[in-house]
């Protein structure tokens, strides 16, 4: 069957992998608290992205329809000091598709877009986040890590997302239970001298209740 050839289960309960991003769609699957569509970097790509100055590193947090990401990825980096380049256009095609892939898993009209760039223990302890899906992408440094939770605890098996490869994980919104305890959080990289660049994207239904975000159409 083509689906057993795009995604196949981790060694972590719960967590599937893909080889394709049509493989990421399983997050809907009973019991798969984490899709990871596991992918190799252009080496091009990877070194570019690794070789910038932490400064000019582009950093956003806008909310936005997912048929105008690709124009305000191009808006955002153009205004910011990234050099323009065949790397910069590839880094704005895969930032569009990756909000394409979770609208389109979610069936939602809005996203919640961040771009950090992370030099510190960010969400250093393992937590699930208060959303019903999100989509982690981390382009530059040491990826997500995961591991499951036995009755609240540090996860003993800690894994780590592979740089470049995204990961849809449930939340605690996602409408299943009893939950699958897969746990997850940043790298502690503190003083390391590392900087992490960390695509973060959230479904978003509707945008009642008023936003102190930038709302692109």
């Amino acid at each position: 069957m083509k689906l057993q050839h795009e995604f196949m289960k981790d060694v972590v309960a719960g967590v599937g992998l893909a080889t394709t991003p049509n493989g990421l769609s399983s997050i809907e699957h009973p019991g798969c608290a984490a899709a990871i569509w596991q992918r190799q970097p252009l080496k091009t790509f990877q070194d570019w992205i690794d070789s910038l100055e932490k400064e000019v590193l582009p950093r956003a947090r806008i909310i936005l329809r997912p048929e105008v990401v690709r124009a305000a990825m191009t808006d955002l980096f153009e205004g910011s000091r990234l050099p323009e380049c065949n790397e910069r256009s590839m880094l704005v095609d895969d930032i569009a598709a990756m909000a394409n892939i979770l609208a389109s898993v979610m069936q939602v009209p809005y996203l919640r877009l961040r771009l950090d760039v992370i030099s510190t223990n960010a969400c250093r302890k393992f937590h699930v986040d208060a959303v019903t899906a999100r989509l982690i992408c981390t382009y530059r440094g040491s990826g997500t890590q995961y591991g499951i939770s036995m009755n609240g605890e540090e996860p003993r098996r800690i894994c780590s997302v592979s740089t470049g490869s995204p990961m849809i994980l449930r939340g605690t919104l996602w409408p299943e239970a009893p939950r699958s305890g897969l746990l997850h959080r940043s790298p502690p990289i503190e003083g390391t001298e590392e900087t992490r660049l960390v695509l973060v994207l959230d479904p978003i239904s509707d945008i009642d209740g008023g936003l102190d975000q930038q709302l692109i159409h």
